[in-house]
């Protein structure tokens, strides 16, 4: 992963009008998967590409971990000084032999964490921002739902060792990813292929448990899971060009059947799908509004797509055949805490003009959007 500072697109999750539009293309869609549940999503826009027993409640095991990770970073300092506790120490599962008393940085707990699901970190971190575990888990339940918006999930520990009540879904486990590798810093993080770490109880190099990052070039993260009760669980982030999807696996019988459920999904979302940009800074109707200049929406790929503002205060995006790809109504719009992304590769976007006939456009007043420009510091 670079260095340097990317500036932050947002990404805006529009009310979509779902109603008589057709379905996007099943050709070669994956029917086979050994895991029990999966799903694939566009990070940057959240359209589903993929769903099997999206819905249906299953155990993460450490895919939690991504919950915890992007929650510290947003709710605390990486220079924060954390002490390890007895309780840290003594956890069970895979560990970074952190030793009671010692104090280390949050940033190098938290890629203890995502490198080496360094259960012992996690509840560091968790009685850090917190004073305790449940405490925390309440907090992580709070930030999923009210900035993420799924709805499906609870956690009780910041670690995903089992507990009966610690459970999520395939989707909001994608929602939740797609959110967090739109922060910089998880996403360079979750990145990291090995770090040398330097402890007081040991040195070592750290190599990051997600194999299929050192296999592919375009995969950029995040995080795999196990405890016998969940079995094997997986997310992961893959790109082609400007076009990222995320993709979970949740219930697999081993790693490698885990891995290659991920790859064909890989294969088949990134083949069949793509992520365009609606440039809407020539609109001159909506100079006088604060509002984004793009819209990301998802096609079939290599699809021609165009749109219309229409009296009505609606945005109508079409592809081939005037299919229907989008419905956006403008009076329906609402403020939330919308996610960030951030572009994987060097490629300029594509970016789709309006189609030029004269349209009649009348546009309601949308929504004031604060810190739209918001960039992530080093």
């Amino acid at each position: 992963m670079r260095k340097t500072n990317y500036p932050i697109i947002f990404s805006l999750l529009f009310i979509i009008t779902l109603t008589s539009f057709p379905s996007l293309p099943e050709a070669g869609k994956p029917s086979d998967l050994y895991s029990e549940a999966a799903v694939v999503i566009d990070a940057r826009t959240g359209e589903v590409l993929y769903e099997k027993n999206a819905y249906r409640t299953m155990y993460p095991a450490s895919i939690t971990k991504i919950i915890t990770t992007i929650v510290a970073l947003e709710e605390a300092g990486l220079s924060d000084d954390v002490q390890v506790s007895f309780d840290a120490v003594n956890v069970i599962g895979s560990r970074v032999y952190l030793l009671e008393e010692e104090i280390l940085p949050l940033e190098q707990l938290l890629h203890g964490i995502m490198i080496s699901s360094g259960n012992d970190a996690s509840i560091a971190v968790a009685e850090h921002i917190d004073g305790s575990v449940k405490a925390f888990a309440d907090r992580m339940n709070a930030f999923v739902t009210e900035k993420v918006g799924v709805e499906n999930s609870n956690f009780t520990n910041p670690h995903g060792l089992f507990e009966e009540e610690h459970v999520t879904t395939a989707y909001d486990m994608a929602r939740i990813s797609a959110y967090a590798m739109g922060n910089e810093q998880f996403r360079e993080i979750v990145g990291t292929k090995s770090l040398d770490w330097k402890g007081e109880g040991w040195e070592t190099t750290l190599y990051n448990h997600h194999d299929l990052m050192r296999q592919n070039d375009h995969i950029t993260g995040v995080k795999n899971g196990y405890v016998r009760r969940s079995g094997y669980t997986l997310v992961t982030s893959a790109f082609d060009g400007d076009t990222e999807v995320i993709v979970v696996t949740l219930n697999s019988p081993s790693r490698l059947f885990a891995y290659n459920d991920t790859n064909k999904l890989i294969d088949y979302s990134l083949a069949e799908y793509e992520t365009q940009v609606l440039s809407l800074a020539d609109e001159d109707l909506l100079t006088n509004h604060i509002i984004p200049e793009e819209l990301a929406v998802t096609t079939r790929r290599g699809e021609d797509i165009k749109y219309e503002v229409r009296e009505e205060g609606e945005i109508i995006v079409t592809g081939k055949g005037n299919r229907k790809i989008a419905h956006i109504d403008l009076e329906k719009r609402y403020l939330t805490d919308l996610p960030s992304y951030i572009i994987p590769s060097d490629k300029e976007t594509t970016v789709v003009k309006k189609q030029e006939e004269p349209i009649k456009k009348s546009i309601a007043l949308w929504f004031i959007l604060s810190g739209f420009n918001k960039v992530f510091n080093r």
